[in-house]
């Protein structure tokens, strides 16, 4: 995926936490409150939508970095964040609105996916992974 790209993910999955933190914060807050568990499902999307939008701004900070750094590393690392918020933010989402807490059980990839992100970003910069197109 080329730094475009990542840039555009990055910032399309910002808007969407946005999107997310508004609908939680207005839409669905009075909803989430009046559940008998109401107070956790708010806590858990509000965990979600700060999740979600601190790993989107690490794709998009990964696409900037790409474009000076063409290594396959930063790439792989906006591909888990990616998935990261997807899995994670994702599965808090779908507990906060279902109620149904077996869906906690993916959180964890996601939170696999979130540290293998920040791993390759670490490992990126320790390591300077030779440009993918073969420049030194």
């Amino acid at each position: 995926m080329d730094d475009r790209r990542l840039l555009g993910l990055g910032g399309a999955l910002g808007a969407l936490g946005v999107a997310m933190g508004a609908f939680g914060a207005h839409a669905v807050k009075g909803w989430l409150e009046a559940a008998d568990d109401g107070a956790a499902r708010l806590a858990w999307w509000h965990t979600g939508a700060q999740y979600h939008l601190a790993h989107a701004l690490l794709i998009v900070a990964l696409g900037v970095w790409a474009r000076s750094y063409p290594g396959r590393l930063p790439r792989a690392a906006a591909w888990c964040a990616a998935a990261g918020i997807v899995l994670f933010s994702g599965s808090l989402y779908a507990m906060a609105l279902t109620g149904v807490r077996a869906l906690g059980a993916v959180t964890p990839l996601g939170g696999v996916a979130l540290l293998a992100a920040w791993a390759l970003v670490l490992l990126a910069a320790w390591r300077r992974d030779p440009p993918s197109n073969g420049q030194t």
